[in-house]
């Protein structure tokens, strides 16, 4: 695999699970199993779970302990306020990065269609 498509995915996965959060809370493998749907991430729990500790620390989300009837108590992560703020400004930006690609792929160096 390229270098440039695994900087690019690893660089996406922020805005991803921040984006997953947004609709309710989740815990670890939950999170993974649906980032693994998107057959082009290729994702891991050892890129998962050190990007979820580093939003815990860097205030985007808070973590829950929740008892499992299917074995260990497990952490529940969800948004934050800060962590809404962070990802209501990503989307913005990745609709307006989209529209700025969109036209340099269809534009003749200079600005000329």
């Amino acid at each position: 695999m390229s270098t440039w498509v695994t900087q690019l995915r690893k660089g996406l996965m922020e805005f991803c699970i921040l984006n997953l959060l947004q609709h309710g809370e989740s815990y670890g493998y939950e999170i993974l199993q649906s980032l693994q749907k998107i057959e082009e991430l290729v994702v891991t729990d050892s890129t998962v779970y050190p990007i979820l500790s580093r939003l815990k620390k860097d205030g985007y989300l808070k973590v829950q302990v929740k008892p499992s009837s299917s074995g260990p108590p497990r952490r529940y992560f969800s948004l934050t306020a800060l962590g809404r703020q962070r990802v209501q400004e990503m989307n913005v930006y990745w609709k307006s990065l989209n529209l700025g690609i969109a036209r340099l792929q269809h534009e003749k160096p200079g600005g000329e269609e």
